[in-house]
């Protein structure tokens, strides 16, 4: 009788600590923990679906356990990664938490319905995740640039990258279009070739350089250049803007191109100078001086020009006078036309003659000199 006791004892111990370890076992195989917040989602065909999936390990020892995605439509496209690496196994710490990101891409020719796949971790953590394609196939066009806007002066050149996507499931012709302001031209190149339309493949991409360049006369400003592909079915736009920055340029000139004249001393000289603005921004606040001879006089008429629009022009009539004892020669007068961006400098010479009155002074001295030299020798000439 003790002897079956005894036995019946031992049973009873073996039988609690397969129990024990099936419960710790079974709680071991189910501590992992797969969780996404959105796990059904509608999407157009053509679509891509991110996931961020959380693994868990709810349980007091570290797991290390493949992770997969299941059940996935053979023409769907799937990748797991975390830290920029493709995932296939993860090891998790107790009590803690690991964040990897599922990608989906649906292809362009599916059917309308819902799909629905898993995702594992290790042989019992399954997250069942649904899409639903709300349409079938598709019909679209998509014209994309990462870098739309961009900025230069009026003689820069500017280009664009787009991408020209047919979402739809045949090949498509597009016409390739632009609308670029007066005066502007833009260049269109498939593929790095200049032409105006070309073929894409369904569900195919195509690299097209927009390369636009602005009027030479484009004032500061932003100007927006609508492009446009358009097939039998179906067409994608897109804008592109170009901020003009104001370039400062500026020419000072005579009408004539004649840069000198002839005067005497102590007359006055009226000169015809232009100021033109042959830059991109406004100029404002222009001054007109001028570095002359010593003893010599300038003014101007305006003296300053308040504001000069680009392409634009100002005329100044400049009068010089010259120093009444200047001495016949050449003589330059610098005239500056300037304001804080920039300054232009225009160089005249001056030729002074000598006056016609003192020419016959000259002459009449020089009779005079003669008609004593002929009186001196007619009456000391015979002694």
């Amino acid at each position: 009788m003790k002897e079956v006791k005894f036995y019946i004892r031992i049973l009873l111990s073996l039988i609690i600590v397969i129990i024990i370890f099936q419960q710790s076992y079974a709680q071991v195989k189910d501590s992992l923990e797969l969780y996404t917040p959105y796990t059904k989602v509608a999407v157009s065909p053509g679509s891509t679906v991110n996931y961020k999936i959380d693994v868990i390990n709810n349980g007091s020892v570290t797991r290390n356990e493949n992770i997969i995605i299941s059940n996935i439509q053979n023409s769907w496209t799937s990748s797991l990664t975390a830290g920029g690496l493709n995932i296939k196994k993860l090891a998790i710490l107790p009590g803690e938490k690991k964040t990897v990101d599922l990608k989906v891409e649906v292809p362009f020719t599916v059917r309308k319905g819902n799909y629905t796949f898993y995702a594992k971790a290790g042989e019992s953590a399954s997250l069942p995740l649904t899409i639903n394609v709300s349409s079938a196939g598709s019909n679209e066009t998509e014209l994309t640039c990462d870098q739309k806007n961009m900025e230069g002066t009026p003689k820069s050149n500017f280009s664009f990258r787009a991408v020209l996507k047919n979402k739809t499931a045949s090949k498509q012709q597009y016409a390739l279009m632009a609308s670029p302001p007066r005066g502007w031209t833009v260049a269109i190149k498939p593929n790095y070739k200049q032409a105006t339309s070309t073929e894409v493949e369904a569900n195919g991409t195509k690299d097209i350089t927009y390369d636009i360049e602005p009027s030479a006369t484009v004032k500061a400003g932003t100007y927006k250049i609508p492009v446009k592909v358009v097939s039998g079915t179906t067409s994608a736009e897109l804008e592109f803007e170009v901020v003009i920055t104001g370039t400062y340029e500026m020419s000072f000139h005579t009408p004539s191109g004649l840069l000198s004249a002839r005067m005497t001393a102590g007359d006055e000289k009226k000169v015809e100078m232009v100021v033109k603005n042959t830059g991109s921004a406004l100029l404002e606040n222009i001054e007109i001086s001028a570095s002359k001879p010593k003893n010599w006089e300038a003014t101007f008429q305006p003296e300053k020009i308040e504001k000069l629009e680009p392409g634009k022009s100002e005329t100044i009539i400049a009068t010089i006078k010259a120093d009444k004892k200047a001495i016949p020669g050449d003589y330059v007068t610098r005239f500056t036309a300037k304001n804080p961006e920039i300054n232009e400098t225009l160089s005249f010479r001056v030729m002074v003659k000598t006056p016609v009155l003192m020419g016959w002074l000259g002459i009449l001295i020089i009779l005079v000199a003669l008609g004593a030299v002929a009186f001196l020798f007619k009456k000391y000439g015979r002694r």
